[in-house]
């Protein structure tokens, strides 16, 4: 009992409002998808497959509880399909380590090649990534193009046996996986291909926050974006935009990070070297069709 009195104090509420208010739109946007027909359910159930990956995001960083389990279990429903939770959490953990940022082999959410394996790659496969590496193909594709990356690596690391608890972090997503297609397919009676259609539409409108939230730099500071978004969007990705401050306060809540970049906007600014953006308009401006950044890193992993 004094257990559960501690979690309930000790809980963040916000987050809590957030993960229940998700799951609800959602599944009432499925159940209703015959009256509202297939535009208006995917406006309401994409962003909910958006919001869901942001909530993963906070869970794995130890929110809205100080129970992992709890966490976990809060959002175990893989509304994405795509990534395993526990996976998701090993390698962003691992993604926070700032000395490591955007490294091809160190950073495991690097979009930055090797230049000896870029320069192996068939030229097909090479302009496919350097279309990814505009915002209109980073949208279009790049859930494809992670998914193709991320199903390629977990076979190597399977097939190697050094990497633990892989079978049971897939076994829980496969579990997960199929309570929501039995409620897709059978409750809800959505055709298959519309909800992949939205699961890959969430996916995608997550990619908008990650396309530009890393760079290369010599300053590991400089690595980290600042997207000064105050919109639907910055709710969407809880405050994601405002990376830096993310990264140099991982434990902090979503919903206190605007408040602490404001008071001390310009020491952000300076740490990360003036990696800004005053907007996710600003990054359509720049790079809807233009590339970011070559694929092969500019001094890292280079001959």
């Amino acid at each position: 009992m004094n257990k559960i009195r501690a979690t309930l104090q000790t809980a963040e509420w916000p987050t809590l409002f957030l993960i229940l208010l998700c799951h609800l739109v959602w599944a009432a946007a499925l159940l209703f998808h015959q009256s509202l027909g297939f535009a208006l359910t995917a406006l309401l159930a994409v962003p909910m497959v958006t919001l869901h990956s942001s909530l993963q995001h906070e869970a794995l960083h130890g929110h809205p509880t100080r129970s992992a389990g709890l966490n976990e279990g809060l959002i175990f429903l893989p509304l994405g399909l795509a990534y395993p939770y526990r996976r998701f959490k090993r390698m962003h953990l691992r993604h926070h380590n700032d000395q490591s940022l955007t490294d091809p082999y160190d950073d495991p959410e690097s979009y930055y090649y090797a230049l000896a394996d870029w320069q192996r790659l068939p030229a097909p496969l090479q302009r496919v990534l350097d279309f990814n590496n505009t915002l209109f193909g980073r949208l279009l594709i790049g859930p494809a193009v992670m998914s193709v990356g991320f199903y390629g690596a977990e076979l190597r690391l399977a097939r190697s046996g050094k990497e633990r608890g892989m079978g049971l972090a897939w076994a829980a997503h496969a579990l997960g996986a199929a309570i929501v297609l039995v409620f897709v397919l059978v409750v809800a009676g959505m055709p298959l291909w519309q909800y992949l259609l939205i699961a890959y539409g969430g996916l995608s409108l997550l990619s908008l926050r990650t396309f530009a939230e890393h760079q290369a730099s010599e300053a590991p500071g400089g690595r980290t974006a600042i997207v000064e978004e105050r919109s639907l969007l910055s709710l969407l990705f809880l405050n994601n935009n405002l990376h830096y401050v993310h990264h140099e306060h991982p434990r902090l809540p979503w919903y206190r990070l605007p408040a602490l970049y404001r008071s001390a906007r310009a020491e952000f600014q300076a740490g990360n070297a003036g990696y800004v953006f005053a907007g996710y308009g600003d990054i359509l401006r720049r790079y809807l069709f233009r590339r970011k950044s070559p694929v092969p890193h500019p001094y890292l992993r280079r001959p």
